[in-house]
């Protein structure tokens, strides 16, 4: 289990907390369309931190080629039709370029500035010279306002139950699945503030030989909510971002 991670509830977890068959049961969401959206027809897409394929799935039946990677094995055993790869996110360096490169369901927001710093390189260092990574951001009350919850219309709960600071302007964050007939947890730290999370992990990394900059692009206050953030890299500016953030959502894959 990474540090300051932990998961409670049916089936196997993953090192950073998930549970396998939570995901299984998620919905998947507006999130394939945005991605539809944001890049070409048949785009060669890296996901990383695929999970089980709830996003990956949709994006194969849009007829892009998806190359899934996730440092479980367990999440990926639930991946059809995709190429997968598993390994840490940080650690992955195929020697390859994609059209587009997501980085979804938070993964930015790790706790450790030295993780995030690795998660942007890995985008960098995967993205073609025309293409774009796409990165999913937590809304700016992820932290406040809690305890919290939201009903998915498909039947389940989602609660946010506390945001505790541990130190370094890190929080550890307690959210909560209840499902008619389980319960899962999950425990993990992130930055106290959105902020935090992507000009912190860009101190010092930098990516192809450049800092990460940010402007920010409004994609529709609904599409936002799942969307989080999509950063564009161009030949002019190797990692320019372009932001709209979101509430959050509060599905961490």
């Amino acid at each position: 289990m990474r540090e300051g991670h932990q998961g409670t509830g049916p089936g196997a977890i993953t090192p950073d907390g998930c549970a396998v068959e939570l995901y299984t049961r998620l919905p998947v969401g507006v999130e394939p369309d945005i991605v539809a959206a944001a890049v070409p027809e048949g785009a060669r897409i890296l996901e990383l931190g695929s999970g089980v394929g709830r996003m990956t799935h949709p994006l194969l039946e849009r007829g892009f080629g998806v190359t899934a990677v996730d440092e479980s094995a367990e999440m990926l055993e639930r991946v059809r039709g995709a190429r997968t790869i598993c390994s840490p996110i940080e650690d992955l360096d195929l020697g390859e370029r994609f059209d587009a490169v997501m980085l979804a369901s938070f993964l930015v927001h790790a706790g450790d500035v030295e993780v995030r710093r690795g998660l942007l390189r890995t985008c960098a260092r995967h993205v073609a010279e025309d293409g774009c990574v796409l990165i999913q951001r937590e809304g700016a009350d992820y932290h406040t306002n809690l305890p919290r919850e939201r009903v998915d219309p498909s039947g389940f709960t989602i609660r946010i139950l506390s945001a505790d600071p541990v130190g370094d302007g890190v929080n550890s964050v307690r959210a909560e699945y209840e499902f008619p007939d389980a319960v899962w947890t999950q425990t993990f730290p992130g930055p106290a503030t959105d902020q935090g999370a992507v000009r912190g992990g860009t101190g010092g990394g930098g990516t192809r030989g450049g800092p990460v900059s940010h402007r920010r692009r409004d994609v529709g206050a609904g599409r936002a909510r799942a969307a989080g953030v999509a950063a564009r890299a161009a030949p002019a500016a190797p990692a320019e971002a372009a932001e709209a953030e979101g509430s959050g959502g509060m599905v961490r894959r």
